[in-house]
């Protein structure tokens, strides 16, 4: 394991997004039902928002439900819309004290109720912390990201609030649910996989990809640390040659 005690904290990306994989296989390997592995997913979130808020990233991005994720069977959506609410009940105390802000990515309106109630709450206490941002992508998929926001701009269009020759890239930035905030500097998928799996798909254009077999119950602080540091030695150009990032 790489040793991370080194770390150079100006290196740390600004934006963090992480795709959450794994965790149904890391429970059926140890024999045990998929809610145990989501179970044990919850306490690497924690560990993992503690170590992205002690390291200086201002926005961390976590994949924690998407659009698809409705097709599983009832009972394990059923589960994790549980864990979901527990979680956010039990760390509205901690984002307060560490001056973490909640926000959700996705069409939150299709949560359960008492889900959605509780998350409102949290998002709305939290509105004034200002240290990080923590995106929980819920219901969420970035083909419907884009579609929503395309549907925003085509009644505004309609309502003469600009015309269509105006769009442009920052004008479908401000549409999407990540309006006001950077674009991830750097994703991470945990558990063997290495597809994007319709998640930020505008906004991860430039990101750098980071990909590891360790599943998801099993990331915590040192892994990410690794990953960060490996993020660090890479050269960021976007579209540029290395010498003219080096400034030769």
């Amino acid at each position: 394991m790489e040793d991370t005690s080194e770390l150079d904290i100006r290196l740390v990306p600004s934006h963090i997004a992480i795709i959450m994989d794994g965790n149904g296989r890391w429970a059926e390997e140890r024999r045990r039902p998929r809610l145990a592995g989501h179970k044990a997913g919850v306490d690497s979130v924690r560990a993992v928002v503690e170590t992205a808020r002690e390291i200086g990233v201002r926005h961390l991005t976590l994949y924690a439900f998407s659009t698809e994720n409705w097709q599983r069977p009832k009972a394990e959506v059923k589960g994790l819309m549980a864990l979901l609410r527990t979680y956010l009940e039990a760390e509205l105390r901690t984002m307060l004290t560490n001056d973490i802000r909640l926000f959700c990515l996705g069409q939150r309106e299709r949560l359960p109720r008492d889900v959605l109630a509780v998350l409102e709450q949290v998002m709305r206490e939290t509105a004034h912390c200002r240290a990080m941002t923590l995106n929980l992508a819920l219901s969420y998929g970035g083909r419907n990201e884009m579609i929503r926001a395309i549907r925003k701009m085509a009644v505004k269009c309609k309502d003469g609030q600009f015309d269509p020759e105006d769009l442009s890239e920052e004008i479908l930035a401000e549409h999407l649910d990540t309006a006001g905030q950077p674009d991830p500097d750097l994703l991470i998928r945990t558990g063997g996989e290495h597809r994007l799996s319709n998640f930020l798909l505008w906004q991860v254009s430039y990101a750098e990809l980071y990909f590891t077999e360790t599943k998801w119950p099993d990331f915590r602080k040192q892994q990410l640390l690794e990953a960060v540091a490996t993020y660090g030695r890479r050269q960021r150009r976007f579209g540029k040659t290395g010498a003219q990032v080096r400034g030769e």
